[in-house]
C-alpha cells in the first residue's frame, strides 16, 4: 500500500512538472517578434494644440507641411501632411518659381492624425527662436549593438509607415523621426527592442 501510494504521488509530481514546463514552453513560443508592439500601435491625436517647424510647400494645388527631409531643388521636394487655413499674404519670405511657392516656418494649431489647421499666425523660421527640446537620452549612452542597430532600421519602417519621417543611428541609440507620438510609441519600441537602444522624436509637439 506504501508503495502504491508513494508511485501514485510520483506520477502526480510528473504530471504536475509536464504541465508547468509546457505552460511555459507555450509562453515562451507565444512571445511577440521585434516590431511587433510598434505595428499594433497607434498614438492616440493630440487633443490640444501643437506646433513644429518645417517647410510649407504649395505647389498650386495643395499646401503640406513637410516635417522631414527636404531636397533642395527649386521647387524642393518633399513629401509633407495637408494644411487647412493657409495664406501666402504678407509673407514676403517666401519663394516661388514653376508655380510653387515655399518657405520655412514654425507652425501652430490642430493636427487630427491626417491634417495639419493653423490656429496662429506663423513665424519665419529666420525669425523664430525656440526653446531647445530637453535631451531625451539625458546625457547616457545608448546600449543599441551594431546587430540591434541593422534589426531595428529593418524592422521599424513597416512597422510604423508612412509616420516615419527618418532614422540614424548615433552614440548606441537609435533616433527615429515621426510626425506625432504621445509616447506611445516610445513605450512600443523599448518593449520591441529593450530600453536604451531607441529614442522616438516627435516632431509636432504638444504647446504647454
Amino acid at each position: 500500500m506504501m508503495h502504491r501510494r508513494s508511485l501514485a504521488v510520483l506520477v502526480a509530481g510528473a504530471a504536475l512538472l509536464l504541465t508547468s514546463c509546457a505552460a511555459a514552453a507555450d509562453a515562451g513560443g507565444s512571445a511577440a517578434p521585434p516590431g511587433s508592439a510598434l505595428a499594433a500601435l497607434t498614438p492616440e491625436n493630440p487633443t490640444g494644440e501643437v506646433w513644429g517647424q518645417g517647410t510649407i510647400l504649395d505647389d498650386g494645388s495643395a499646401v503640406e507641411l513637410c516635417l522631414g527631409a527636404v531636397a533642395e531643388s527649386a521647387p524642393p521636394q518633399c513629401s509633407g501632411i495637408p494644411v487647412t487655413g493657409w495664406s501666402w499674404d504678407g509673407k514676403l519670405d517666401a519663394t516661388s518659381t514653376g508655380g510653387s511657392t515655399w518657405g520655412a516656418y514654425a507652425v501652430w494649431g490642430s493636427y487630427d492624425g491626417t491634417t495639419f489647421t493653423l490656429t496662429r499666425t506663423p513665424v519665419p523660421l529666420a525669425l523664430f527662436d525656440a526653446m531647445p527640446a530637453p535631451d531625451p537620452t539625458e546625457g547616457r549612452t545608448g546600449s543599441a549593438t551594431a546587430e540591434d542597430i541593422a534589426t531595428i532600421e529593418k524592422i521599424v519602417p513597416d512597422a510604423i509607415g508612412s509616420a516615419m519621417l527618418g532614422m540614424h543611428d548615433q552614440d548606441g541609440w537609435v533616433y527615429v523621426d515621426v510626425i506625432w507620438d504621445d509616447g506611445t510609441w516610445q513605450k512600443a519600441a523599448d518593449q520591441d527592442f529593450g530600453t536604451v537602444k531607441v529614442i522616438i522624436r516627435s516632431a509636432l509637439r504638444s504647446v504647454d
